[in-house]
């Protein structure tokens, strides 16, 4: 038989990123990652079950192009006539003037939150169907007031009775429900209470501006398609029924202003007129008078088919400048001077200004007598067709007044959706286990990626250490151990794994490690071999103890020395006591022949470490000491010493010098490679040569079966042929 041991180098680019291993990762952490999604996924289902539903409710408004009430009136009709875009109509419905008349009407700056257990308390009264409600429709506090906030708390629900609570829990107030209640400058009107005894309220005011902006923020108007005069306005909140009555108000308010904003500009119009007929009645008067007296004194003078002529066409230009005069009046509340219908006004006026210039030209042709009748009869003419004009239009903007209806529509009244909007119930729990599935998965890679514990055993051979073995980890060991504790007496199949269960992976790695052993050891300079570690806590004494049985099967004697004598725990493992130990026959106290233990495995004996000594290192410095590793190397084919960690103190030094063989143990996944690599240093220093390196307590992972990493170090018997 040969002994083959295949041992795999593989080079890793650093900058590269292995996926295999990657997927190892998530594969040995698949129960963490699934525990974490699934706890992520029942906080999203609590949250999507407590969460307060908001609700959504919608009305259609069509905003129609103006135009006149009565066709028959024409450019009067026009005259008013004015078409407002859709992002005017949407920022008046947003505006004060009109969110500002739903809160004095419903009485909004005055907040009610029912008082529930904090987080689940209200999303546990809405699933059990005790939501509590109150309704006020008016709320009055002092002035001076600072912090308007207080307690509305229900002490009787049978008969309506209710009690008013302060910050501090004084009584401010008790009332019933349907009666105004009062005390001092405090008014309270609660129309409704559905609620049990002892239930309580926050109430409180806030300014009309602060309910405005609130009412802002859950409304949304928007137009529907382009250029179609359609406004959608939509409101959300918590109560379906609060939602309608708000935003009905809202389209009732826009409504009602859209009407009154019409009519105001008849009514202008109005008054513009009303305010000049006395004036231009007493021009009239006075201009009759003038007349009859110039007549009454010139009683032959009369006018030719000329001049007649000329008064006509001057009547009909003072007539169309009185109505441009009329029109500027009006279409200048509307345009600047700029505007092109503005513009096309002055422009006419111009003309007519010049052609009652050319008229005037040729009457001072007339003779003095006719001119002055002329210009007699024109003021006469001109004032009657004046007064006349402007009774007529006094009539028809009393029909305009009279027949605006406004150009707002209100197609559809509020009406809410009975499905919730918020929260998306199915989306929340599916971004809930996304973002556990993430964090998990991040969790893990980064658990991963600051673990600094050896898994590789490239590593270890990348410092110059060469691995002779990969002992796995025992999952019989472990049960062991854990029937140890309710066991008073011990035996050697009870702790001893070699013993217990021959053929566990471990002690095949062992037996592996054994015939490594008698390859290495032959050009030692004796049969001592030591077992150190960096660090406790590594299973060096389940490696010595172990190592030591499988040895003594294959027919060789062994002695194991558990010279750890701060710490020992090789008792343990060989079922048997530790005094009298190393210490006593170091100190003088005891000969070799008592120190000697069977174990129960034959071919193996075993001396325990003794009773703590004050002074382990100076007594392994002693010659007993010596004296002892030559006696024993005399009268066994091997010796195994355990001794404490190199990094704790300086015992393993002073062993090692005696020790033909050095091997560290090392814990997979526990000790950095810095670690071991400062113990080598250590051991190095004082002159020993560490031979080789066991990875102890290796755990099959998927990281490193994926990432090319498990199984490099297999050892096989291989027949010759």
């Amino acid at each position: 038989m040969s002994v083959t041991q295949n041992v795999q180098v593989k080079q890793i680019d650093s900058d590269e990123i292995d996926v295999g291993k990657l997927f190892g990762i998530l594969l040995d952490n698949r129960w963490n990652i699934i525990a974490i999604t699934f706890i992520f996924a029942i906080f999203g289902v609590a949250y999507a079950l407590l969460a307060t539903p908001i609700y959504k409710a919608d009305a259609l408004i069509q905003v129609e192009t103006k135009s006149s009430g009565v066709p028959a009136l024409g450019d009067m009709g026009e005259l008013f006539a004015s078409e407002s875009s859709a992002t005017t109509e949407i920022e008046i419905i947003k505006s004060r003037m009109i969110l500002g008349s739903t809160v004095d009407k419903l009485n909004l700056a005055t907040v009610i939150s029912p008082n529930y257990l904090p987080v689940i308390g209200k999303g546990l009264a809405r699933i059990q169907g005790k939501e509590n409600d109150v309704e006020i429709s008016r709320f009055e506090v002092p002035d001076y007031i600072d912090i308007p906030v207080f307690t509305l708390r229900v002490t009787d629900s049978a008969a309506g009775e209710f009690e008013l609570l302060d910050s501090n829990d004084r009584s401010v107030l008790t009332g019933q429900v349907g009666v105004l209640a009062q005390q001092g400058d405090f008014r309270l009107f609660v129309t409704q209470i559905s609620s049990e005894d002892g239930t309580s309220f926050t109430v409180a005011k806030v300014s009309r501006l602060d309910a405005i902006q609130a009412l802002q923020q859950n409304l949304a108007v928007s137009e529907r398609g382009k250029q179609t005069g359609i406004l959608q306005l939509s409101y959300i909140g918590e109560n379906r029924r609060d939602i309608e009555q708000i935003l009905n108000d809202i389209s009732q308010n826009y409504f009602l202003q859209n009407v009154e904003r019409n009519s105001a500009e008849a009514q202008n119009s109005l008054e513009f007129l009303r305010d000049h007929l006395p004036d231009i009645k007493t021009e009239l008067t006075a201009s009759e008078d003038k007349l009859n007296q110039f007549r009454q004194a010139n009683e032959s003078v009369d006018l030719g088919l000329e001049a007649k002529s000329t008064l006509d066409v001057m009547v009909r230009l003072e007539a169309q400048l009185n109505e441009l005069t009329f029109k500027e009046s009006e279409i200048s509340q509307r345009f600047t001077k700029e505007h092109p219908a503005y513009l096309s006004l002055l422009d006419k006026r111009k003309t007519l200004l010049d052609k009652r210039e050319g008229l005037n030209a040729q009457i001072q042709k007339l003779p003095k007598t006719q001119r002055e009748v002329l210009r007699l009869r024109r003021d006469v003419e001109v004032n009657q067709q004046i007064y006349v004009q402007l009774l007529n239009k006094v009539q028809e903007l009393n029909i305009v007044k009279a027949s605006t209806v406004g150009n707002v529509r209100i197609l559809d009244a509020a009406q809410s959706y009975t499905r919730a909007v918020k929260p998306k119930k199915p989306l929340i729990v599916v971004l809930a286990t996304l973002l556990g599935g993430m964090l998990a998965v991040a969790f893990a890679l980064l658990r991963a990626a600051f673990h600094r514990g050896v898994e590789n055993p490239d590593e270890i051979e990348a410092i110059g250490l060469p691995v002779y073995a990969s002992v796995p980890m025992s999952d019989w060991q472990i049960e062991l151990e854990k029937k140890q504790k309710g066991k008073k007496k011990l035996t050697v199949e009870d702790t001893l794994l070699t013993a217990s269960n021959p053929a566990d992976l471990s002690i095949e790695a062992l037996r592996s490690l054994r015939t490594s052993l008698h390859f290495a050891m032959m050009e030692a300079k004796n049969n001592i071999l030591m077992i150190s570690g960096p660090s406790p806590g590594i299973g060096k004494s389940f490696v010595s103890a172990n190592m030591a049985a499988v040895i003594a099967k294959s027919g060789s004697k062994v002695l194991v020395i558990d010279a750890d004598m701060r710490k020992g725990q090789m008792e343990r493992q060989m079922a048997v006591g530790h005094k009298p130990g190393l210490s006593e026959y170091l100190s003088g106290q005891a000969q070799i022949e008592l120190l000697l233990k069977q174990p129960g495995v034959e071919g193996l004996d075993y001396i325990g470490r003794g009773n703590v000594p004050p002074n382990p290192s100076e007594l392994l410095m002693h010659p007993r000491f010596k004296a002892l590793m030559d006696w024993a190397a005399e009268n066994y084919d091997m010796v195994i010493v355990d001794t404490p960690p190199i990094l704790a103190v300086t015992d393993p030094a002073i062993v090692g010098a005696h020790a033909g063989t050095t091997l560290l143990v090392g814990r997979f996944g526990q000790n950095s490679v810095k670690e071991i690599d400062v113990a080598k240093q250590r051991f190095e220093q004082n002159g020993i040569e560490v031979k080789g390196f066991i990875l102890n307590a290796v755990v099959r992972k998927a990281s490193s079966y994926y990432g090319g990493n498990y199984g490099y170090y297999n050892y096989s018997y291989e027949s010759k042929k």
